[in-house]
């Protein structure tokens, strides 16, 4: 009856509206998100993208005018935290952040904007068995950390440097499977036990500069803006101070291979094989603090959270068609002087998604087997409108008879050859081209 239903409602709205600060374990955390949903069903999508070794759903909410599905034009951005079960802030922050996001949106014009213009994924927690594994909360290492196999899930991911042999968790692989099922332009992922914004590249080769301790990506200056857009409305994350006298990050930013190497991170995989710009935020120097102490992290934390996300609107983009307007999926689509080494390419709907800061830039677009189009661009700083530079690309000679070849992706380590070649007494001319090509990538 209509009493019932109205009772029902109001106790889905209250469970929505109660959330306080303190720690929330598998079940209060699925009864929250889908209390969320209940009350918010037109702006939130919930669904769980895998299970965890113990059968743990790995719950994601999607927020956005368009929850449930990709909308042309729309960029696609994610946080994910707790893959280290025993660091929690980012946990408990993330849920803060669904309550802001939920309770201010209709309200708060800038909220409004960045939901009507951007679709958001959250994953609280992506290691669950790890943080029910915690059972003494600790600011140091526990057990907790990895996931019910023993495996460190930041360590887990394909490498681009190095053969990872690591046998994939099922945490790490429902990861892998919703990058490639979804468009995702900007990412980060939230750590505790320091306090600081690192970014891509974790590991590296003297290729791209780790001779001298640092490992460059082709985009790098969008990393570095990344970062310290973080760091710098962070409350005090931009100080550098660190967490003891030892450690210091000027402007609270580090390079992730400067800080130290790591094979089989998350953020480089993003970048390398997700086309999606990724950096890792430690946001705590106790990996797992009182729970008194959550309402002063989640206000520390609240106005980089926010700036971060809309960083998604940074650069250019636009559709690839052919010569019917129809949408040509795999084209490749990159800056001139940063390709990537597995090349951006357009998805389903033919769309690109590139970060790029403000500037003048050659856009080139290719259709492997056709000319190459090039197309300059101004990129105005776009943050504020909550939209890319819209450019697009129409291949007059391709029709949907014609069928482009796919360009390929290697799924190897794509730096072995070059470290090897480095190491060889008289380089072919094959090797020679491969060196120079890979040296104009990371200049």
């Amino acid at each position: 009856d209509a009493v019932g239903i109205l009772i029902l409602c109001l106790c889905l709205a209250s469970a929505a509206a109660a959330l306080d600060f303190r720690y929330h374990h598998t079940e209060e955390l699925e009864e929250y998100l889908r209390g969320v949903h209940a009350s918010h069903p037109s702006l939130t999508h919930l669904h769980s993208i895998g299970r965890s070794v113990e059968g743990r759903d790995l719950w994601v909410l999607v927020l956005g005018r368009f929850p449930t599905q990709h909308k042309i034009g729309i960029p696609e951005f994610k946080y994910v935290a707790n893959m280290h079960g025993d660091e929690t802030v980012g946990r408990e922050i993330l849920l803060h952040l669904i309550d802001f996001l939920v309770t201010s949106y209709g309200r708060d014009p800038v909220i409004t904007r960045l939901l009507n213009n951007t679709r958001v994924h959250i994953m609280p927690t992506m290691n669950p068995d790890g943080f029910e594994a915690t059972k003494v909360p600790d600011c140091y290492y526990t057990r907790g950390r990895y996931n019910k196999n023993g495996e460190d899930l930041n360590r887990n991911f394909p490498d681009a440097f190095e053969n990872n042999s690591a046998s994939i968790q099922p945490e790490t692989r429902a990861v892998m499977d919703w990058i490639k099922n979804e468009t995702f332009v900007l990412s980060a992922n939230l750590h505790g036990g320091a306090l600081v914004a690192s970014y891509t590249f974790d590991n590296g080769n003297p290729v791209t500069g780790s001779l001298k301790g640092y490992s460059r990506s082709p985009d790098d200056d969008v990393f570095i803006h990344l970062a310290k857009t973080y760091s710098s409305n962070h409350a005090s994350m931009y100080k550098g101070t660190g967490c003891d006298n030892r450690q210091t990050f000027p402007e609270g930013i580090t390079n992730g291979y400067s800080w130290y190497q790591l094979e089989g991170g998350m953020q480089d995989y993003n970048y390398v094989w997700g086309q999606c710009f990724e950096i890792t935020l430690e946001l705590s120097c106790c990996k797992y603090p009182p729970a008194d102490q959550l309402e002063k992290f989640w206000r520390d934390n609240k106005v980089a959270l926010i700036e971060y996300m809309k960083q998604v609107h940074l650069g250019v983009k636009g559709q690839v068609t052919d010569k019917n307007g129809n949408p040509i999926p795999n084209a490749i689509v990159e800056a001139k002087g940063r390709p990537h080494v597995c090349p951006y390419r357009t998805n389903e709907q033919g769309e690109y998604f590139l970060l790029l800061l403000p500037g003048t830039y050659v856009i080139n677009a290719t259709v492997p087997g056709f000319k190459s189009m090039l197309k300059t661009v101004e990129i105005p700083d776009t943050t504020g409108n909550f939209s890319a530079l819209k450019q697009d690309f129409s291949f007059p000679e391709v029709s949907d008879q014609i069928r482009p070849r796919v360009a390929s992706c290697p799924k190897i380590p794509l730096y072995q050859e070059l470290a090897r070649a480095s190491a060889a007494v008289k380089p072919t001319i094959h090797i020679l081209v491969l060196m120079t090509a890979m040296l104009a990538i990371f200049k």
